[in-house]
């Protein structure tokens, strides 16, 4: 056979083994990839680690310590307004005086970190939300969304006995604040959580969020590590009720 023609098809072989070994290599790079996402997915992210932490400390008006966590939270990624947003959202479940502590304290924080030459984002602003329906009904909507179970037509329970708290309830938490979107819903459903296991003493409105936490996407194995993360600031008992709560919801959800 011709030399050149026993050069060209070793060439060709080369390339097409080649070829072959880079289709492999590139195909494991992909695995790998697809497997580290996967991964990923299974735990909590810094932000929501951030989240956690905030939302724990201020409830508790732990000042000294939120004042470290506000600029850890900066650093793994939150924005100056989804912070904010959190600390507004503490309020309807630990009231205006641990959440505008929490406010000031964040003012401070952005002030040290201004001075040190650090300009941290300040993130989207809230969309203006389009009032263009009865509060009260749209706050109805927004929770039965989230609970995935049709609101009453008519209030019972609390909600019969003191009427004017179930209209504050749908108007206000569910309307005003679950609308403004910088935070998502699962997100809001983090600090809600968060503040109600650091408050305690507050266990069917825990069991009922954290089933409102599973729907909005937080997966079992992320809130079996919310309540990893959350341990070191609210204590040992507390953390023992919190975890009580979340098997008995996880139980419940098999």
């Amino acid at each position: 056979m011709d030399l050149s023609k026993i050069k060209l098809r070793t060439s060709r072989l080369k390339s097409s083994a080649f070829i072959t070994v880079l289709a492999v290599v590139l195909m494991t790079v992909n695995i790998i990839k697809a497997q580290n996402v996967a991964s990923s997915k299974e735990g909590l992210d810094p932000k929501a680690k951030g989240i956690i932490i905030i939302s724990s400390l201020t409830a508790q008006g732990e000042i000294p310590e939120l004042r470290k966590q506000l600029g850890g939270g900066l650093d793994a990624g939150l924005s100056v307004n989804e912070i904010k947003e959190v600390l507004v959202h503490t309020y309807a479940y630990c009231g205006f005086p641990r959440s505008i502590r929490g406010l000031q304290t964040f003012m401070q924080v952005i002030e040290e970190r201004k001075s040190r030459g650090i300009n941290d984002n300040m993130g989207k602003e809230a969309s203006v939300v389009q009032a263009d329906s009865n509060k009260y009904e749209r706050g109805k909507k927004i929770l039965g969304e989230l609970t995935g179970t049709p609101q009453p037509e008519q209030p019972s329970g609390y909600g019969a006995f003191a009427p004017a708290i179930d209209t504050f309830l749908k108007e206000h938490l569910f309307a005003d604040i679950f609308e403004r979107d910088v935070l998502t819903y699962g997100q809001r459903e983090l600090v809600t959580i968060s503040v109600i296991s650091a408050i305690g003493q507050a266990e069917p409105m825990l069991k009922s969020h954290l089933n409102i936490s599973l729907r909005t996407g937080w997966s079992p194995a992320q809130l079996k590590e919310f309540v990893t993360v959350i341990a070191p600031t609210i204590g040992k008992q507390k953390t023992t009720a919190v975890n009580t709560v979340l098997n008995e919801v996880l139980s419940s959800n098999k």
